[in-house]
């Protein structure tokens, strides 16, 4: 689930529509840059990793900004997708959907090489603990996918076989993705116990309309993410830091495909995407996306530079972008192109900053918990600002507003 239509170039001699004009390092300054951050760490013992036994990493714990694992309400998704109770639903764009998963384009592409476990030997100290964590992120993102869809799979077979096929073979995708970047991890001497992660990590419930806003959401901000970074990393092929990435072109179909099935899903559910209350809560899993990515990244920063990418240009580019197709189905999106809107979040950047800074501190608990409160404040100041701020009303599908589902 990604982490999810043509973009420029990430490298390209013009601005990708963002206002900022700061430009990507040269490879000579991120050679500099990751002999600066290359100097320490001669085992992965050294990288202060918590161990759930021998090559086997212990899950991150959750925070607000972690990748979580999602239940919903199962019985209520049959009556969704009941045909007798919602006669929206299009079986000929579901079958057209169907039909391309079918196909299965990437079944031969996640074929790995001798070379990635030399590249991981190759990547030491910081960023090496960078890396570790992204392709940690990643990996729980994905297995989070692969679970929700397996279950759906599971569930819908009776009520619609067609769309059961399709989760089940979404699950296939992101299965795939999770065990592609678990063994990445392996060659960094580390792995995830996913069984584990299954029966213990907490589930967040969201119901149904909560999903496919969140899940679309995910697919196609993760197609921009992946499809950026390939696209940088063919321009600039001495910033390649480790193979995985040249996979990301034919892999971010993947995410593409997702999206575009949860847009035909949105289609069959009109009050999901045709009222007030909907515009809403689209605008708001919008921006619980894109700041959860924004702030994310840039606690991440020495991990993009690596990359020789710069972490806020590449920010302001994926959320754009998908802002920019989340709009065709969405009935209302923020405006991602208005300054204050960046200014907003750059400044929910150095409050993050602020609290991580205070975390760390040796100052006793209480004294860290009085000192957050004004932080938490201006926090929930600026988040409100973002949802009150300048939106765009969107959306290229009529929804027929008398069509109401029959329970």
């Amino acid at each position: 689930m990604g982490s999810l239509m043509m973009s420029q170039g990430i490298l390209s001699s013009k601005p990708f529509g963002c206002r900022r004009r700061s430009s990507y390092h040269s490879p000579a300054h991120v050679s500099a840059a990751r002999q600066t951050l290359c100097k320490a760490a001669s085992s992965d013992e050294a990288l202060g990793f918590k161990m759930m036994r021998k090559g086997v990493k212990e899950a991150s714990a959750d925070t607000v900004l972690t990748p979580r694992f999602y239940t919903t309400d199962f019985d209520e998704m049959e009556r969704l997708f009941s045909l007798e109770l919602n006669p929206n639903i299009d079986m000929a764009e579901i079958e057209a959907c169907l039909r391309e998963f079918r196909t299965d384009y990437n079944q031969t592409h996640f074929v790995r090489n001798d070379s990635f476990k030399k590249a991981a030997d190759n990547v030491q100290g910081d960023v090496r603990k960078i890396f570790i964590e992204f392709l940690e992120r990643s990996c729980t993102a994905e297995f989070s996918g692969f679970l929700l869809y397996k279950e759906l799979g599971r569930r819908l077979k009776k009520t619609s076989p067609a769309v059961a096929e399709i989760f089940s073979l979404m699950s296939r995708d992101e299965a795939r993705h999770a065990g592609f970047i678990n063994k990445a991890m392996g060659d960094f001497n580390l792995a995830l116990d996913l069984g584990f992660l299954t029966k213990n990590r907490k589930y967040t419930f969201f119901k149904p309309k909560f999903i496919f806003y969140a899940t679309y959401l995910s697919e196609k901000i993760g197609y921009w993410r992946y499809i950026s970074i390939y696209r940088h990393l063919q321009r600039n092929p001495d910033c390649q830091l480790y193979p995985m990435f040249e996979y990301f072109e034919n892999w971010c179909q993947d995410e593409n495909r997702h999206g575009d099935f949860f847009t035909a899903i949105l289609k069959t559910q009109p009050a999901m995407i045709n009222d007030w209350q909907s515009r809403q809560w689209s605008k708001f899993f919008c921006l619980s996306v894109y700041v959860t990515m924004y702030l994310n990244d840039h606690q991440r920063d020495a991990f993009y530079s690596s990359l020789g990418m710069n972490t806020t240009q590449f920010n302001q580019h994926v959320i754009i972008e998908t802002n920019n197709t989340t709009a065709r189905i969405f009935p209302e999106v923020p405006d991602c192109e208005a300054p204050e809107f960046w200014a907003h979040m750059d400044k929910l950047v150095a409050l993050n900053g602020k609290l991580s800074d205070i975390g760390n501190s040796s100052a006793p608990q209480w004294q860290k918990n009085l000192q957050k409160v004004p932080i938490f404040q201006q926090f929930a100041w600026e988040l409100g600002a973002l949802f009150f701020g300048k939106s765009i009303k969107s959306g290229t599908y009529d929804a027929q507003p008398q069509t109401q589902l029959v329970y």
